[in-house]
């Protein structure tokens, strides 16, 4: 999934923050995966998914259009998303 080494570890940090952003939400010791979904596993509902999404703007300091924010429905894709993102930190 990812190619290189510093991919790897901005993967981990934006995981790490993910985890952060809906511990919250879901039970302690539930394990997330890069296809855990949002709703469908971790029974999120509409809400709490925009508020998640923007935990990672700001987190990240990066803006998610929304058309794109309603694409993101798993863990790994929004990683993926900020893995893209020229500008997250």
């Amino acid at each position: 999934m990812f190619r290189n080494t510093a991919a790897r570890s901005l993967a981990r940090v934006a995981g790490a923050s993910l985890r952060r952003t809906i511990a919250t939400r879901v039970p302690e010791n539930f394990e997330l995966k890069a296809e855990t979904s949002f709703t469908t596993d971790l029974g999120l509902d509409s809400l709490d998914v925009v508020e998640v999404i923007l935990a990672v703007e700001e987190e990240f300091s990066i803006e998610i259009p929304d058309h794109e924010a309603d694409s993101l429905k798993t863990i790994g894709q929004t990683v993926e998303y900020i893995l893209q993102q020229p500008d997250a930190l």
